[in-house]
């Protein structure tokens, strides 16, 4: 008689089967971190930065008021409204003193910020510094800043005034009807023919003055050579003219889809 053979069955229990639920989960944290990290980054942005930001949020397509951009292009580009008067400034600052004679007239420039704009004066010394005594032709030293001045203030859509002023010494230079009225303002215009050749943009000049000894720097000494000077002001953009800016480009948007839609229908 045969014996049967003896079968041994083992059975293995498994765990519970999860259904994915742990990558969801996952994924909520990966999220959740980079939203953090950018909020991080936000609050350690400039303002121009956080207001591009969220105007991306409010208007995806970019066309609302073109915050972040200027006519320049878009990205860090600045308009020197009153929130971004120190960012351009110290980028100013940063550009003339990479010039290789920065220390020999380093304390004959003066920036400060104005009602009227970013103010910044080229004050002369006793033997003349940006400009020859009794000329109104800029010196070597002179030419070299307006040209830097001209290619960091040329990247703006603001518009620039220019200046020109004398001390109270009556003008000896020897030409008939010329005095420092005359000075002052071929000076202004000197300095403006410089900056329109090295980069700045031809309808950014608002308006070329001249006032000879009649707005004096130093005011208790009419003969002071820090009276003799070129100012520069780079003006504020007025809010309504940026979004009316804004508008415009939006509109000239409009108009290239409805164009192009016109074309592809046709």
């Amino acid at each position: 008689m045969r014996t049967a053979p003896i079968v041994i069955k083992k059975i293995t229990a498994h765990a519970g089967h999860h259904g994915g639920a742990w990558k969801v989960a996952y994924a909520d944290f990966v999220t959740a971190l980079m939203a953090l990290f950018i909020v991080l980054w936000l609050m350690n942005s400039s303002k121009q930065v956080q207001e591009a930001v969220g105007g991306y949020f409010k208007d995806p397509s970019g066309s609302s008021k073109l915050v972040g951009s200027s006519m320049h292009g878009s990205g860090q580009s600045l308009d020197l409204r009153k929130d971004d008067m120190k960012l351009i400034k110290e980028a100013l600052e940063s550009q003339i003193k990479s010039l290789p004679d920065f220390d020999k007239f380093k304390n004959h420039i003066d920036m400060t910020i104005t009602a009227e704009g970013l103010r910044i004066e080229l004050t002369e010394g006793e033997k003349g510094t940006f400009f020859e005594l009794g000329s109104a032709v800029p010196s070597s030293n002179g030419q070299e800043l307006l040209r830097a001045l001209a290619q960091e203030v040329g990247t703006l859509p603001n518009r620039v005034s220019i200046e020109g002023h004398t001390d109270s010494k009556p003008y000896s230079g020897g030409q008939s009807g010329y005095s420092n009225w005359e000075l002052s303002v071929d000076r202004s215009n000197a300095a403006r023919r410089i900056m329109q050749s090295s980069g700045l943009q031809p309808n950014q000049v608002a308006q070329v003055r001249g006032y000879a000894d009649q707005s004096p720097r130093a005011n208790r000494d009419s003969d002071d050579p820090a009276n003799r000077r070129i100012t520069l002001i780079i003006q504020y953009i007025p809010d309504k003219a940026i979004e009316l800016e804004g508008a415009k480009s939006a509109a000239r948007s409009t108009r290239g889809g409805s164009a192009e839609a016109g074309r592809d229908g046709g």
